[in-house]
Parts: structure tokens; C-alpha cells; sequence
């Protein structure tokens, strides 16, 4: 009986790689990809959807509660 290996695309550089427990950078293909990545998010050039908050009217509101 043979294991059913799932085949993946690295989110950032598109190299097919594996999801198994020998991939440490799992979903990306190596360290460096996976860096990319997260620099991309600490610059803001992905983000999650939604409405932007202002943390500034939240203070007040908190400042007004009490």
C-alpha cells in the first residue's frame, strides 16, 4: 500500500513541493520563501480583509467609560 503524497505550490515562488513532515517550511519550499513572506506581511502588503479601525477613536471611547 502506497502513502498518497499531497503535492503543493509554495505560496510565494510557486516550486512544487510536499506537505509531509520532512518539509519543515511547509507550505513554502525553503527558509528564504518563507521570509519573503513574512517580510511581505510586517510591510503591510498583505492584510486580511475588513474594515480599518481607528485606534485612536477606540482610546476615547475606552477613556470615556470610565
Amino acid at each position: 500500500m502506497t502513502d498518497k503524497i499531497d503535492k503543493i505550490s509554495c505560496p510565494t515562488c510557486g516550486k512544487k513541493g510536499t506537505w509531509t513532515p520532512s518539509n519543515v517550511f511547509r507550505p513554502f519550499c525553503s527558509d528564504r520563501c518563507k521570509l519573503i513572506d513574512l517580510g511581505d506581511w510586517a510591510a503591510e502588503k498583505h492584510k486580511v480583509p475588513g474594515e480599518e479601525i481607528d485606534l485612536n477613536s477606540l482610546d476615547n471611547e475606552s477613556d470615556n467609560e470610565e
